[in-house]
């Protein structure tokens, strides 16, 4: 699996749980949520032509809006994919 461009796949953080164990999905709340980069494109070309490479790397965690990405299965496993453009920040 190997995102093209400046495409990032993500792996949410799936299970979180309130102080009084009330267990909450991510996608859930209406703020940010936080995400881990399982791969990522080799970046693409600004308006001059320039290559650009992206500022993320394999692992790192991410905060994105939790409908921005969208959703592909590769085999059983499901994971996300969105643009480098829309990464909040890096944790």
């Amino acid at each position: 699996m190997k995102p093209l461009n400046d495409n990032v796949f993500l792996e949410f953080e799936k299970i979180k749980k309130t102080k009084s164990g009330v267990v909450l999905a991510d996608t859930s709340k209406k703020k940010p949520a936080t995400a881990k980069v399982i791969a990522v494109g080799p970046g693409k070309l600004d308006r001059f032509g320039n290559f650009v490479k992206p500022e993320i790397k394999k692992g790192d965690m991410i905060v994105v809006d939790p409908f921005i990405p969208q959703g592909v299965k590769v085999g059983d496993k499901e994971y996300l994919v969105c643009k480098t453009s829309e990464i909040l920040a890096k944790l």
